[in-house]
């Protein structure tokens, strides 16, 4: 049977996996040919970089593949602390990422598709546009999930004797910066830009810094023998 150390591990090999084609997708890929407000340039930057773009949507995909193997195994780690309160955070991920923004992907594919002369769409790069834009609005809804997630998470973490608190407490802070910029952009969107900064700062902060211990640490290894290790 895997230790729960190893579990741990595990479980941060692929948080990092996440973090690197996550960031690829919407940091480098989408960043890198959407134009606001600029129909024209954006689809041009699509077409002109055609394969890149099917690249980052691939991207995306493997990010939530891996997003339902760190639920599962956060699950079973933190399963001791509270099994509903675990079982709840996995849920919460499971909708936001392999669920709303895995079916999210579909405006990605769409801003492309329309671009497509064989489909005699009129106006295709306004829509090629509206259909980033709604991307941008289906991740905005999957946040408010991960945000609760990661809110869930950060209470087990300070709860469970297997991770310092101070990683639940960068958790909870990074649950707040989803949940601002979720709630915050479809109620106030004219401080998008804020939003932006304060979820970029506290999910760096405090998703790395618990991704960093899952790799190095795993779990505290004075502490194992007070949990129960769970079969998988």
């Amino acid at each position: 049977m895997e230790s729960i150390k190893s579990k741990a591990r595990i479980a941060g090999v692929f948080y990092l996996l996440i973090f690197i084609c996550a960031g690829f997708a919407e940091g480098y890929v989408r960043t890198g040919v959407l134009v606001p407000g600029d129909p024209s340039t954006t689809a041009q930057n699509i077409l002109a970089s055609e394969g890149l773009f099917r690249l980052g949507l691939a991207s995306d995909l493997f990010a939530f593949l891996f997003d339902a193997i760190v639920a599962v195994l956060l699950y079973v780690i933190l399963k001791p602390v509270s099994k509903t309160l675990s079982m709840m955070a996995a849920a919460f991920r499971l909708i936001a990422h392999p669920a709303i923004a895995s079916l999210n992907m579909l405006n990605h594919y769409a801003a492309l598709a329309v671009l497509d002369e064989a489909y005699l769409v009129s106006q295709p790069e306004t829509l090629s546009l509206l259909f980033l834009d709604l991307h941008s609005a289906g991740y905005l809804v999957a946040g408010a999930f991960f945000g609760v997630h990661l809110l869930i998470l950060g209470y087990l973490v300070i709860k469970s004797e297997l991770f310092p608190k101070v990683l639940g407490w960068l958790l909870g802070i990074a649950a707040f910066g989803y949940l601002i910029e979720s709630f915050g952009s479809f109620l106030v969107p004219a401080h998008t830009d804020i939003y932006t900064i304060i979820v970029t700062i506290t999910a760096v902060v405090g998703e790395i810094s618990f991704t960093l211990w899952l790799l190095v640490k795993g779990v505290r290894s004075s502490d194992l023998g007070t949990q129960t290790n769970q079969k998988s």
